[in-house]
């Protein structure tokens, strides 16, 4: 549902007067209902802006170029990696095996 298909607001809903008759129903039930219709529509306009207000932040956060600080991050990672290969290499193969690799290199 699109938002230009929302047919009532909060006003409508609570300016709304309904028809009075012998066998109607209860005006304060109808009342205290419509009270809560309305909440719910002030939760779900809150609702739609923050989601409105955290898409245009996705969007500006995608449209920004990848600053120096995020292009040199994957390299990091490798360094990292890279350090603890070599520790986990030094524990299985102990360190006389690491130092033979590289002598035969």
């Amino acid at each position: 549902m699109t938002i230009n298909r929302v047919q009532l607001s909060e006003t409508d809903i609570l300016e709304k007067e309904f028809k009075k008759s012998m066998r109607g129903y209860n005006e304060e039930d109808v009342d205290e209902f419509l009270d809560i219709i309305i909440k719910d529509y002030e939760a779900f306009n809150q609702e739609i802006e923050r989601l409105k207000q955290e898409n245009e932040r996705f969007r500006k956060s995608a449209e920004q170029p990848i600053s120096r600080k995020q292009a040199t991050a994957p390299n990091q990672v490798n360094y990292d990696v890279l350090k603890r290969l070599s520790n986990l290499e030094k524990a299985v193969f102990g360190q006389k095996g690491t130092d033979n690799i590289k002598e035969g290199e």
